[in-house]
């Protein structure tokens, strides 16, 4: 994996933090950083899980290990640690990459679209 999105000082600071440490429960994670590179490019590009490209590993197994990581709160853990970063002080969603429901434009539904031709025709 030639392009990645953490420094090597960025890295050293979580990598501690993750599940899967020698010594910690369990199977010891040999790919960590790959996962967490994994990750940080399905949020940067905002692409499916299925996108992800082959150098990240397969995409199931990713998305597995993401929903665990989820459900154990190991991203809040990380977010709280490094949260005194100024890099980190704020988080802004922009909305080019914010999709949202047609219906949240104000367009029709489809029921009501019906309801008002079935009117008219009559």
């Amino acid at each position: 994996m030639d392009r990645k999105m953490l420094r090597d000082d960025q890295w050293e600071r979580i990598e501690q933090l993750l599940p899967g440490k020698a010594g910690d429960r369990g199977v010891t994670a040999r790919d960590n950083r790959r996962f967490v590179e994994a990750v940080l490019w399905i949020m940067r590009t905002g692409s499916p899980w299925r996108d992800l490209p082959a150098e990240f590993g397969p995409w199931h197994r990713t998305y597995v290990r993401f929903s665990r990581w989820r459900e154990k709160g190991v991203f809040e853990h990380v977010a709280r640690a490094l949260r005194s970063d100024a890099d980190m002080e704020q988080l802004f969603i922009d909305s080019t990459i914010v999709r949202a429901h047609q219906h949240s434009a104000g367009a029709q539904k489809k029921q009501a679209l019906r309801k008002s031709a079935a009117r008219g025709a009559g």
